[in-house]
């Protein structure tokens, strides 16, 4: 690990404009970044300490929820009104990491968490995203883990985040502090970008900006699903993921909120799969349909294409259980 500075920051404006240095970092948990410091993937010249600041609250604002950005992933997990109205986010959560790391990890961290591809990891690989230019090994190496949607020639990382799924179906907005003193609320599907051609470039978040909260709309009435298919039960990224809120009148889907982990290179929701449900009795058909929609463009890479029948089989099984009222 390299010699950085570290200072502790006393409000959210002097953290960000502190961190607005391009090699400077912000630190809470740590669970991630720490491992990325001690492989030298990350080499922070100065690290701001955000864990003294007042963003560990959970509180009810215009009829939803906002949560502090230091809340852990377990008191966000386990908290009443998110258990009851947002199950879908509480079981996100309780699928992800271990219960140690859970304790530790923050929300605002879980939304900003690196990719987990090995070629990344791996110093003497080539990596795009971790030495823009280089090339990417895991198009055609190990690439079992890795996405088939919103990849690019530069990168076919996966996105790691649990949470972020969840919040993805929730429409989940995310407030920030930036460095020249002003704020701004960015809706969660406008945080992560694509790769395209710089994968290096992994959120629209300017330097030294801050995520303070992440707002939570008014709850959604339905059944709230999060079905995680991993290779071991605990401990372990998905393979694919599936965060569903599904809402049935007079035998029919009135409305359908999904979104996907394990498969793309962000978050991944897709409105044509939700539109194709609207209004339509469930039907093995309906439901093939849907994932047809969802893996249009997906691509493969050798040893991750199973993951294209495994969505086709694991997507329905959701649609299934959802709209039977099963949880």
């Amino acid at each position: 690990m390299k010699q950085f500075e570290y200072q502790r920051a006393s409000d959210p404006r002097e953290a960000a404009h502190i961190a607005a240095e391009a090699s400077a970092r912000f630190i809470a948990g740590g669970t991630n970044l720490l491992d990325l410091m001690k492989l030298q993937i990350e080499t922070p010249s100065k690290l701001v300490d955000i864990n003294r600041l007042a963003l560990k609250s959970i509180e009810e604002v215009d009829g939803g929820l906002r949560i502090g950005a230091l809340v852990s992933n377990s008191e966000l997990a386990a908290d009443e009104r998110v258990r009851r109205d947002y199950a879908v986010l509480s079981r996100a959560l309780l699928a992800g990491a271990s219960g140690q790391l859970r304790n530790k990890a923050t929300t605002g961290g879980n939304l900003l968490q690196r990719t987990r591809c090995g070629y990344f990891y791996e110093t003497t690989a080539r990596c795009n995203k971790r030495e823009p230019g280089s090339g990417c090994d895991g198009r055609e190496g190990f690439n079992r883990i890795l996405a088939i949607l919103g990849t690019s020639e530069a990168c076919i990382a996966t996105h790691p985040s649990d949470m972020a799924v969840a919040m993805r179906a929730l429409d989940a907005v995310i407030e920030t502090q930036k460095s020249d003193g002003s704020t701004r609320e960015i809706p969660i599907a406008e945080l992560h970008r694509l790769p395209g051609g710089t994968p290096q470039i992994e959120t629209n978040l300017e330097p030294g900006e801050l995520i303070t909260a992440v707002r939570l709309p008014k709850p959604v009435d339905g059944v709230h699903l999060y079905r995680k298919v991993r290779d071991r039960a605990s401990y372990a990224f998905a393979l694919v993921s599936v965060a569903a809120i599904v809402r049935m009148e007079g035998g029919r889907i009135a409305e359908a909120k999904l979104a996907f982990g394990g498969l793309g290179t962000v978050p991944w929701r897709d409105a044509a799969v939700e539109d194709a449900l609207k209004g339509e009795t469930p039907s093995d058909q309906l439901f093939a349909k849907a994932a047809d929609i969802l893996l249009k463009d997906a691509k493969g890479f050798g040893e991750n294409d199973f993951k294209i029948e495994l969505t086709r089989r694991t997507l329905p099984a959701v649609l299934h259980d959802a709209t039977r009222g099963e949880s």
